[in-house]
């Protein structure tokens, strides 16, 4: 007997080998039977033909129910099923493991690198963003394969592991292309893989989370995984799902064990037949409840391991550093795929943490072995390796560090609804946006190494606050904290309890060696003189407590191209004046030597204003000098612009800027400031057109006579810096390097302003509200020379209460002040007598 099947209703899946005696082969079903009388003339009306013919049609009769008995013998067999309906045919078993890079032979379902199938569903439009970016980020990383299942007559030059399903559309909502990408993966798939996941193209998975998380799960049992919903408020009673009923949500993602998959994919055609709703993932939970008997997993805590932002288009634009971030397993959605990108750059770090933090397990226990072994510290094959374990290898303890002389001595600070630091120029004041991030990073660290165990114990531990700490830093040895913090413990296993608990924690965040990088060439060739940039700044870091980075090797890189080959770019100075001209004077000696005898490409901008009430007008001195200098270096444009009003900084500078067209580079400066070449390097560097603008941190210093023994400001060296002679004007923001069009982007400033602040703080905010990057980094190149600030009462209130703060902050630093104090005790008597 030779049956043939119908190739377009033949179902793969359900095809094993056929029973004994039955011939596949695969052409058009054709099947026919033809009974004739087995004598005499079919015609005939005799006697034997009327025998002949009831004969035939009894024997017709017989076989019939003979052959009919047996074609439904063989499709009820539970090998072989045969589908009326016109599914889509599949390519052939080798193309689809072509097409995931997978070798049936070798890799079978228990192999450690075929845990799990991702079946990720795409659409034409999205295969050359959303699925590329999705393959070229998370998906290279899977503990399995995965695959992007997208309509017939889907096409793209991307090399991604596509799977185009016949007979699919791209039409929403996807429901076919669901149920036939089920399909799919268990006709092609299912003895190769573990655990089977539906997701969409605008999901991020953490591979090495999902992992440990499917290790736990039996995968030899029916599972439906993932976060559990009935519908929302207005579906809710219209899904027709019963009260015990629901379904896994699709965005976050869906995982089947292997016989889940078995036991649905044979009942997609009912399945399809029986749609209830529009909804994909509401349909694909009917289906298994109904056929694999099992719900989708009942589970609060599904909801931060699988987590569905509810921002839609905005979710994930933003701070990355979230609570929901660091914990979840899947993150959904990311409508835009740069932000995919970025995503995975970010959880690419938090990678690197945990290594680095494994990492220094690791060299503590190599550490504390050699000791008890007697025997020396290995060392790595690099020079400075011993250097890295000898520092890394030290023992969480708070005597790290041992100070021998008393300006060694390292503050605690102290924290709590307000921060208060001996050594700041504000003792008190609020905890800064540094210090509050970095103690949230370690309580969140914290927390996951407490709760790391907490399934297997039944109970979880959760942080509330802080109540109180103290924080101090060791440049080359670690960041040291005492918290006492108020948690709540959760037991959820035996009996059921919540209780606050107030536990104390000495935590310690080590601080590998000193790496310095160098620039072959470009913007830093002055890194071979003694007084570089970088040099400069690993002055101001390193202080003399710091003794062993003088085992550090440093290489000098070779030497680049000359500076006038370079070609920089062109930086606009723009510079308001009003008066002060020996202080003017200083500032274009600076100028000179650094801009015009080092041959910088620079342009000069001076906006000069009337001088105040009673105060010489050295106008045409100003003029005079601008002149000079423009005769002697013609080929640097140096301009004075007159303004016949009161001094308003906003209005100088918005005069200047208007000399500039829009694709110059500003630099906003004051005429108490000193610079470097090097700061003109940076400028260039961290000012960058259409997305970024450099706010330089100055060093401002404090009044001479508390730290120069009473010089004059043209008495010393401004090149100085430490905490003794000046300090980091962190919260000033009127120097600033931008280009005119971002000027413009923001707003441009505000000229209604007038006297002394206020401007700069506006235009800082209206940047910030720009979405405009800001780059902010100290230059030690960049020092404001002291001098005494007169506050006119004149002034609004806010900019009176600036320009005094401003004063009272240049005197000295608080340990200077409280020397001075104790020095002579006649200032308490005078601050005893007048309260």
């Amino acid at each position: 007997m030779n049956w043939v099947p119908d190739e377009q209703t033949m179902n793969p899946y359900q095809y094993r080998a056929p029973p004994v005696g039955i011939e596949l082969v695969p052409r058009p079903l054709k099947m026919r039977l033809t009974v004739r009388a087995l004598s005499g003339n079919s015609g005939s009306h005799g006697r034997h033909g009327t025998l002949g013919q009831l004969l035939g049609v009894t024997t017709g009769i017989v076989l019939g129910v003979i052959l009919t008995a047996s074609i439904r013998h063989l499709m009820l067999q539970p090998h072989l099923c045969i589908s009326v309906r016109n599914l889509p045919i599949y390519d052939d078993m080798n193309d689809a493991f072509r097409t995931i890079g997978l070798d049936k032979n070798t890799d079978v379902h228990n192999n450690p690198k075929n845990l799990l199938f991702v079946g990720v569903m795409t659409a034409n439009k999205y295969l050359d963003s959303r699925a590329k970016a999705v393959y070229e980020t998370w998906g290279k990383q899977l503990p399995g394969k995965i695959a992007f299942f997208s309509s017939e007559a889907s096409t793209t030059d991307v090399d991604i592991p596509l799977i185009r399903l016949r007979g699919v559309d791209d039409s929403y909502p996807p429901q076919k292309k669901s149920f036939m990408m089920i399909k799919y993966m268990a006709e092609h798939f299912s003895e190769h893989f573990e655990f089977f996941m539906r997701a969409d193209d605008d999901i991020y998975v953490r591979p090495e989370k999902l992992e440990l998380f499917l290790r736990s799960v039996n995968s030899t049992k029916a599972h439906f995984i993932g976060q559990a919903g009935k519908g929302n408020q207005e579906e809710f009673g219209h899904l027709a799902l019963k009260n015990d009923e629901n379904f896994c949500m699709g965005g976050p993602g869906v995982i089947m064990s292997r016989s889940t998959l078995l036991q649905v994919a044979p009942h997609v055609r009912d399945c399809l037949k029986n749609l209830r709703s529009t909804h994909e993932d509401v349909e694909i939970g009917r289906c298994v409840r109904k056929y694999a008997r099992v719900p989708c997993t009942w589970s609060y805590e599904m909801q931060s391991i699988l987590y569905h932002n509810s921002s839609g288009t905005e979710a994930f634009t933003g701070p990355l550093k979230q609570r929901e971030v660091h914990r979840a397993i899947t993150l959904h959605p990311i409508k835009n795929h740069t932000h995919l990108y970025r995503l995975h750059s970010y959880i690419q770090g938090l990678n690197i943490r945990s290594s680095e933090g494994e990492l220094v397990h690791l060299i503590r226990e190599l550490a504390k072995t050699s000791e008890e072994a007697g025997l020396p510290l290995p060392h790595l094959d690099e020079p400075s390796s011993g250097i890295f374990l000898d520092q890394l290898g030290t023992d969480v303890t708070l005597q790290k560090w041992m100070a021998s002389t008393e300006e060694e001595v390292l503050y605690w600070d102290f924290l709590s609804r307000a921060a208060y630091q001996p050594g700041n120029n504000n003792p008190r004041h609020k905890p800064t946006s540094g210090m509050a991030e970095g103690l949230n990073d370690v309580i969140r660290d914290v927390m996951e190494i407490i709760n790391r165990v907490s399934k297997e114990r039944g109970r979880v531990i959760d942080f509330k606050e802080v109540l109180y700490g103290y924080i101090r830093w060791h440049p080359t040895l670690a960041l040291e904290y005492i918290l006492d913090m108020l948690l709540l413990y959760k037991k959820y296993r035996g009996k059921k309890m919540t209780v606050p608990v107030r536990r104390h924690a000495y935590l310690q965040v080590p601080f590998g060696p000193l790496h310095v990088r160098e620039y072959e060439s470009g913007v830093f060739e002055e890194a071979l003189e003694p007084t570089s940039g970088i040099q400069e700044l690993v002055e101001v870091v390193v202080k003399s407590s710091l003794s062993d980075l003088s085992k550090l090797h440093y290489q000098v890189p070779p030497a680049g191209p000359p500076r006038t080959q370079l070609n920089p770019k062109k930086i606009h100075f723009i510079l308001p004046l009003a008066g002060r001209f020996k202080t003017f004077q200083r500032f274009m000696d600076d100028f000179r030597r650094v801009c015009l005898e080092g041959e910088e490409n620079v342009q000069l901008v001076v906006v000069s204003f009337r001088p105040s009430p009673g105060k010489d007008d050295t106008t045409e001195d100003v003029e005079a000098l601008i002149s000079s200098l423009q005769l002697d270096y013609p080929q640097i444009l140096m301009t004075v612009l007159q303004a016949n009003t009161s001094f308003a900084r906003a209005l100088a500078l918005e005069l200047g800027a208007g000399q500039c067209q829009d694709s110059d580079l500003m630099f906003f400066v004051d005429v108490d400031m000193t610079f470097t070449s090097s700061t003109l390097d940076r400028i260039r560097l961290h000012t960058i057109r259409g997305s970024q603008i450099y706010y330089p941190i100055v060093f401002s210093e404090f009044d001479p006579k508390f730290t120069r023994k009473g010089s004059h400001a043209e008495q010393y060296d401004h090149s100085l810096i430490n905490e003794d002679v000046g300090y980091w004007r962190a919260f000033g923001f009127g120097i600033v390097a931008l280009y005119k069009s971002e000027l413009l982007q923001a707003g441009g400033l505000d000229t209604s302003i007038l006297g002394w602040g206020g401007e700069d703080v506006d235009l800082f905010e209206k940047v910030l509200r720009s979405g405009i990057h800001i780059f902010r980094a100290a230059d030690p190149g960049l020092v404001h020379v002291f001098h005494h600030v007169d506050c006119d009462r004149n002034l609004e209130s806010s900019q009176y209460e600036m320009c005094q703060g401003t004063r009272y902050s240049t005197y000295g630093s608080a340990p200077a002040l409280v020397k001075t104090i104790i020095e002579n005790p006649e200032i308490l008597a005078y601050r005893r007598a007048n309260p």
